[in-house]
């Protein structure tokens, strides 16, 4: 029973079986194989536009270069204090945005809210020679706690940073099971909000290794292609990357998969809501549950061989709080988490 991220799964048999096709004989290097190109166009039917896009083989690569491209050294990127941008990427958006500084706002289930960030604006003033200056705002689909941006609340946030001209970016890594609960398209859910720059995540989602960044003017993708030469993250096979996405594409099969996780951590949230034991320290609403846990539960778990991750309860919303000794644990489902294993948790819960 191990819940503790949708990363830990390999990739889907389309995925795979795309990738051994695409082993056969030779192919262009760096991008310019008929695989990349295919997927290429696919993105932008996907989107309902032309767009530019990078293949690359990890999300901290399409993060920091998705906002390198956004921002000068002298700039700032707002985002959440705990997003993955601002904790979990060693550095990797300043370092190649040479520098250009990542400023946390605080938000409930890691959600920001245009008041909060017209906030944030006001005290940063554009005439100030001691104050980097905001050039972009950073969002994660779904939130690191499992929330969800609908279009309105998408939109919103980019009305909030429109009058200093920030650019938006969505750290999509959950981006397929955010589509898949709101069910709507993925051009309503980005760019026809207001959504500049797309990290668009496959590792979670039924790829091996692979992310791309989804520019939606390609002419804002000028220096992109060097950037990502630079950062190592242009593969010379980089018809692998392009397979891995044309297998995941295909025939809607990277929603099909989403909807899987989705469903697996409804059936898990559901199961554990109904008994009244756990409490949930967010609604579900995309492949993650997170349970707010004593000792107790977490010594009975770990004897019972359930794995998953201890998180932060910082964005509890207000008079939620944790009592002492409790923690928040994460339980993340994937393509590949199967009803059976589910079923064993919430009956270990219910035994208890």
């Amino acid at each position: 029973m191990n819940f503790i991220s949708d990363n830990l799964a390999g990739a889907s048999t389309a995925v795979l079986q795309a990738m051994v096709a695409a082993n056969d004989g030779l192919a262009a290097g760096y991008g310019t194989d008929a695989w990349t190109k295919r997927v290429e166009a696919l993105f932008a039917e996907l989107f309902e536009r032309e767009v530019a896009v990078f293949l690359v083989a990890s999300g901290t690569a399409a993060n920091a270069l998705a906002l390198a491209s956004l921002v000068r050294p002298w700039g700032a990127v707002l985002t959440h204090h705990e997003s993955h941008v601002a904790d979990d990427e060693c550095g990797a958006p300043e370092f190649f945005a040479d520098g250009a500084k990542i400023v946390g706002l605080p938000g409930a289930g890691n959600k920001l809210a245009p008041e909060a960030v017209a906030r944030q604006l006001a005290r940063m003033r554009p005439d100030s020679l001691h104050q980097v200056q905001p050039q972009a705002l950073s969002i994660t689909q779904a939130t690191e706690c499992g929330l969800v941006y609908r279009p309105d609340e998408v939109a919103a946030l980019k009305a909030a940073i429109a009058p200093r001209g920030l650019k938006l970016h969505m750290d999509g890594a959950r981006f397929a099971n955010a589509v898949a609960r709101l069910r709507c398209t993925p051009a309503e859910t980005t760019w026809k909000a207001g959504v500049d720059v797309l990290s668009f995540g496959g590792t979670k989602n039924g790829a091996f290794a692979a992310e791309a960044v989804v520019f939606f003017d390609p002419a804002a993708a000028a220096e992109t292609a060097w950037r990502r030469k630079r950062a190592g993250h242009t593969l010379s096979k980089g018809r692998v990357l392009g397979a891995q996405f044309e297998g995941l594409l295909a025939n809607g099969h990277w929603l099909d998969l989403a909807r899987h996780a989705n469903a697996m951590a409804d059936r898990l949230a559901r199961g554990i809501a109904a008994q009244g034991k756990l409490r949930l320290a967010w609604p579900c609403e995309a492949n993650e549950v997170f349970l707010v846990l004593s000792d107790a539960w977490r010594e009975r778990l770990k004897a019972r061989g359930v794995q998953y991750l201890a998180w932060s309860g910082a964005a509890l919303p207000d008079g939620q709080g944790l009592a002492p000794g409790e923690t928040v644990g994460r339980f993340v489902c994937s393509f590949a988490t199967q009803a059976e294993e589910v079923e064993r948790l919430v009956a270990i819960v219910a035994e208890a």
